[in-house]
């Protein structure tokens, strides 16, 4: 019953997105922060005067800067959990709040960021990973300071953003640690589900094109079958569901936890993934980086022989695979930090130290 809780969770909140997570006690406590992007240019060409930004730090500003960066509808707050950070943040572990300055950010659009919810509904800009990616880099350095990173690492939508930073701001960070995730354009199952996700909200009748008064009532239903399809682990997930009594008795009781996000912030969330690509810049990686996948990853299935392929584009890359089994949970299973942490450390013990750089002016 314990695993199959887990699993539940999971699935709902998508890649440690549980709104209070459990944190470990051996770290210090986190800080929340704000700071304010002013004239935010989203990459439609549509101004914002002011775009919030949250964040979580960990550990003192004078520690090595390390960027960490959550999942599809998650926050910083939602890596907290002692899966994650529990296995990561302590003394002694890969990254010791002690000697680094963990920076987790709310992505544009999400946890407590500016967001379509805020009031501007479904006229809120269309923004992209891009745009994620600038509002992290203006809050890194102009809201921060910093000049360069340790690291970058994300899991999952992180993931994809961790690319982005490699291949855009190329020499910002000393290492990329991108997990759940391939360097190519959004395809296959991965996007047409997608596509599926967000279109059943927009044909959804309660919708009313973004200005409903509640919640559209199918949202828990929209959410629990692409969840079902794309995460938790085959293995997992069978054994767990041994029969159409208990698969009924799942379903029933997912459907029975009432959806606490909004509408519009899940379709943009969603949406926001489907021009992705940074494959055209590959070469142009400076950072040392270790991509994490593993073999039962439903959205990024290992079978494509992508990553083996894109990986050694990168001048100094090289990829882990994680073996599925009954205890991994599919997409999900780089939510758990103690089947990578041993990699992570040890590219943090390899990666060259590259210079500080002033601000790079963001390309377009």
């Amino acid at each position: 019953m314990v695993l199959l809780h887990r699993v539940a969770s999971l699935l709902f909140a998508v890649l440690l997105c549980a709104a209070q997570p459990a944190r470990a006690a051996d770290y210090p406590e986190p800080k929340q922060g704000d700071w304010v992007a002013k004239d935010f240019r989203f990459h439609t060409g549509e101004v914002m005067a002011e775009v919030r930004l949250h964040y979580t730090t960990i550990g003192a500003p004078t520690g090595e800067p390390v960027l960490i960066l959550h999942g599809t509808g998650g926050s910083g707050a939602s890596m907290l959990g002692n899966d994650f950070a529990g296995e990561l943040f302590g003394p002694g572990k890969p990254l010791d709040a002690g000697r680094y300055y963990v920076i987790l950010p709310d992505a544009l659009g999400t946890g407590k960021s500016t967001r379509p919810s805020d009031g501007l509904r479904a006229k809120f800009p269309r923004y992209n990973y891009d745009d994620m990616v600038l509002a992290q880099y203006r809050l890194v350095t102009e809201g921060l300071g910093l000049r360069h990173l340790r690291l970058v690492l994300g899991n999952s939508m992180g993931g994809m953003q961790a690319w982005i930073w490699g291949t855009r701001y190329a020499g910002f960070m000393d290492a990329l640690f991108p997990m759940a995730c391939l360097p190519i354009a959004m395809s296959g199952r991965n996007y047409m589900l997608r596509k599926m996700l967000t279109q059943s909200i927009r044909n959804d009748p309660d919708w009313n094109g973004g200005n409903y008064a509640a919640q559209p009532k199918n949202m828990q239903s929209h959410l629990l079958y692409f969840n079902l399809a794309t995460i938790g682990g085959n293995q997992a997930l069978f054994r767990q569901v041994p029969s159409y009594r208990k698969g009924d008795e799942f379903i029933a009781q997912r459907l029975a936890q009432p959806f606490t996000g909004d509408a519009n912030d899940t379709l943009y969330q969603w949406e926001s993934s489907a021009d992705f690509d940074p494959s055209a810049g590959l070469e142009r990686i400076t950072a040392a980086v270790v991509a994490v996948n593993s073999s039962d990853d439903e959205r990024n299935p290992p079978e494509l022989g992508v990553m083996e392929r894109e990986i050694k584009r990168v001048k100094n890359g090289r990829y882990v695979l994680i073996p599925g089994g009954p205890d991994t949970r599919g997409h999900g299973t780089t939510g758990m930090a103690k089947l990578w942490k041993q990699e992570l450390a040890q590219l943090l013990a390899d990666a060259p130290r590259l210079p500080a750089q002033a601000a790079i002016s963001p390309a377009r």
